[in-house]
């Protein structure tokens, strides 16, 4: 037989909630005032506002939901704690171990020197995310995308998952493929773009055909779609340096549209035509491989609606 609880154990939610048997049909906001004692129509309307009602187990906040006998409909004394809106980032996966989110260009993935100390960012903003559960919670960079590029990118949760991604990221990741709206009509149908990239006093990355004059970078490319102006590609990234699709599109000649820093002439999208399209990697716990995949943003298909 099991004993009660050690004393200063703090209650379990199942304590804190009460539960109603349905014994006939009806819906379940007259449900509730009938059976929850001394609450007025406004309380109880007030009680399923704010999530504290679940019928089987499921949420609801539905007035006339239709409740049939043998559902069980329970209420919590205690408001679910509402989720932080989150900014230019959606989760598209989180466990014990990670966070996968895409996020949208113009958002920082974590603070720059240069930019202002109260600057929302993907790193700020998941922090506050996982701190919500436990004030210990912590999240740690494991990559970065560029401000104005969206897309896929991953968090870990440990320090360790951490290290272990960073050191083994060149076998961790199996796929990291971005599409890249550039100017001009990329004559080749496929290409691979190999040079060494090193970083000037300005910040700028700088492309160099000497081997071993910087880190060694690969791009490799095709083309999806191409006018006489502009050209979409799928970018599959065999090395990831700093701006290395940028450096590499304006080696060839063919600049990412709105990248001014590296050749741009245009700005026909109004921000940079660079998204991280797809990242799959082997899980660094479970070792099963996880493969995130995004569709291509609108906005990179607009020059060959207006243009062909």
């Amino acid at each position: 037989m099991h004993r009660g609880k050690k004393r200063g154990a703090p209650q379990s939610q199942a304590d804190k909630s009460k539960s109603y048997p349905v014994t006939e049909p009806m819906e379940l906001l007259p449900f509730l005032i009938k059976n929850i004692s001394g609450a007025g129509r406004n309380v109880v309307k007030s009680i399923l506002a704010h999530g504290q009602v679940s019928v089987g187990g499921k949420s609801t906040t539905a007035y006339n939901y239709p409740l049939q006998p043998g559902q069980t409909v329970t209420v919590g004394k205690d408001r679910p704690q509402e989720k932080l809106p989150l900014e230019g980032l959606s989760i598209l996966f989180e466990d014990e171990h990670i966070i996968v989110i895409k996020k949208d260009s113009g958002l920082l993935s974590i603070s720059s020197d240069a930019a202002p100390e109260n600057e929302i960012t993907a790193y700020r903003q998941l922090m506050a995310h996982v701190r919500q559960e436990n004030a210990k919670n912590r999240i740690f960079v494991v990559h970065r995308l560029d401000r104005d590029t969206s897309g896929v990118m991953m968090f870990a949760k440990s320090e360790a998952v951490q290290q272990q991604l960073q050191n083994s990221w060149q076998d961790t990741v199996q796929e990291r493929i971005y599409v890249a709206l550039v100017e001009g009509a990329v004559k080749k149908e496929k290409g691979t773009i190999s040079s060494w990239l090193k970083e000037s006093k300005t910040l700028k990355m700088y492309s160099s055909s000497y081997p071993k004059d910087g880190l060694h970078a690969v791009t490799h490319y095709k083309v999806l779609r191409s006018n006489k102006n502009f050209s979409l590609l799928e970018v599959n990234l065999e090395t990831g340096r700093k701006n290395q699709i940028r450096v590499h599109m304006e080696d060839i000649g063919h600049p990412v549209v709105g990248d001014k820093k590296y050749g741009a002439r245009t700005r026909i999208i109004g921000r940079l035509g660079l998204h991280a399209r797809v990242l799959a990697f082997t899980h660094p716990i479970t070792g099963k491989l996880v493969r995130f995949e995004t569709d291509i943003p609108k906005l990179f298909l607009k020059p060959f609606h207006t243009t062909e």
